[in-house]
């Protein structure tokens, strides 16, 4: 599972300021040219401890958040990402930001807002140029690394204390520290999962939220990080780029999708509040308002079509996502390999890769099982979240494979009387092609969730 607006997961090639130009002076513009800087929400006039506004933090104000987020990866790229990765217990654990908290602390008027925004992103982009300037103070060769293990100890041990210091040692700050020490290394020529491992190793879990590491600790840390270090550990390894919807394929057969809970079999949940459609008001609306009104007349679109049971196949799915994107006809079949998770993974293409994933969106038919060779029928909520995966990892179109994966696990649940009140989870993360956790994550989340909107709309006055 890879969070889609989270900064943890950043490499360093989609953060290094070389790759990544970046004119502060216009940062300012930028911004407030932006989506979401034209409907910042209104904060509650209420007490910081306030549920009501806890809450609302937690919804309305990070959807505004997410949907900048998104804004500006756009226009500058994912790096920009970390912008409100902020100190101690922000809107993320343990960054470097000290000018953005959460929308609970940080969104005041509108003007305000954007300008700490502004300032955020400029502390962000601050920060990995100055690490830049501390990878270069150790000018350091892998191919050398027996006669520079010192310097290799030195550079570890400055680049943990810089991350202590930034950060304050505060909660969850050893993650950045990690991820520091592995942009380091690949910044000097190491496989980003061999640099991963590698540091992983040397930490080894004895960082601590809240807890300064300590001289001792840290020359620990940095020896034997340096001690680990091979010369072979510098290239990439060789070979074909990997095919991961094949991938996908292999490992969709061999996933226990019945483990999964059965949270669908209880009947229609109508739930109190429709959570796709308040998510694309909320989220896709701040990002465009035009992106907002494509994907809530395609919401409309697909269950009219759950209603009248049609088939779920691509020739649907087209349907909808013409109104996705606003073009004139529905768009076609992709033609060529495909990319996704910003290039990590690739899709192949084939003559018959529209008839392999019409073969699989047919799956999520009630009564169907859990391959081609049957056997126990699935459950909804299997069968749901599956084909949300087929059609992330089929990537059938050119453009917005994500939403079209959303409607149709929309579709999947609406075909049998059931609807979430609660969508953010399904729409920023994104899952791994060969994780088989990955799809058992999703089928349990999605089981739980069902439940819950059931739960919650029978709790409702005047519920069904």
């Amino acid at each position: 599972m890879l969070p889609e607006l989270v900064p943890h997961f950043l490499t360093w090639d989609e953060v290094d300021p070389a790759r990544h130009p970046f004119d502060s002076a216009s940062a300012a513009h930028v911004v407030r040219s932006l989506g979401p800087a034209r409907c910042v929400p209104r904060r509650p006039d209420l007490p910081l401890s306030d549920m009501t506004l806890i809450r609302w933090s937690h919804g309305e104000g990070t959807l505004w958040a997410d949907a900048m987020s998104h804004a500006l990866v756009e226009h500058y790229g994912p790096w920009a990402i970390g912008w409100r990765w902020a100190h101690d217990e922000g809107d993320f654990d343990g960054g470097p930001v000290g000018s953005w908290c959460c929308p609970r602390d940080s969104i005041g008027t509108p003007e305000e807002t954007l300008a700490r925004v502004v300032t955020a992103l400029g502390e962000w982009r601050g920060w990995l140029e100055t690490l830049v300037g501390w990878f270069e103070r150790y000018p350091l060769e892998p191919a050398a690394i027996e006669d520079q293990r010192i310097l290799w100890e030195r550079a570890a041990r400055n680049l943990i204390l810089q991350v202590a210091d930034r950060t304050g040692c505060g909660s969850g700050w050893h993650g950045h520290c990690r991820q520091v020490l592995t942009w380091f290394l690949g910044y000097w020529g190491f496989a980003p999962d061999v640099a991963q491992d590698l540091v992983e190793q040397a930490v080894g879990g004895r960082f601590e939220s809240w807890t300064d590491p300590g001289p001792v600790l840290v020359d620990d840390v940095a020896e034997r990080l340096a001690l680990s270090l091979r010369p072979q550990h510098e290239a990439w390894s060789a070979g074909p780029a990997p095919d991961h919807l094949e991938r996908w394929l292999a490992v969709r057969g061999t996933v226990p999708w019945h483990k999964g809970p059965d949270g669908g079999v209880d009947g229609p949940v109508i739930p109190s509040r429709d959570g796709a459609a308040e998510d694309i008001r909320s989220f896709d609306a701040a990002v465009d308002p035009a992106r907002a009104e494509g994907l809530l007349t395609a919401l409309e679109s697909l269950r009219a079509d759950a209603a009248r049971g049609a088939p779920l196949d691509f020739a649907l799915l087209r349907g909808w996502q013409q109104h996705v994107l606003g073009t004139a006809e529905p768009p076609p079949f992709r033609s060529s390999p495909a990319f996704a998770k910003r290039g990590r993974e690739r899709y192949g293409i084939g003559p018959d890769t529209r008839a392999r994933l019409d073969a699989c969106l047919a799956e999520s038919a009630p009564g169907s099982s859990s391959g081609p060779g049957g056997g126990q029928p699935l459950s909804l909520i299997a069968r749901a979240a599956r084909a949300y995966l087929d059609v992330c990892f089929f990537h059938p179109f050119d453009d917005g494979n994500a939403r079209s994966a959303f409607l149709t696990l929309v579709y999947v649940l609406a075909r049998e009387g059931v609807a979430l009140d609660s969508v953010g989870l399904l729409r920023r993360v994104a899952f791994r092609a060969d994780d088989p956790e990955d799809a058992l994550f999703l089928v349990r989340y999605l089981g739980g969730h069902v439940t819950e909107s059931r739960r919650r709309a029978l709790s409702t006055p005047g519920a069904p």
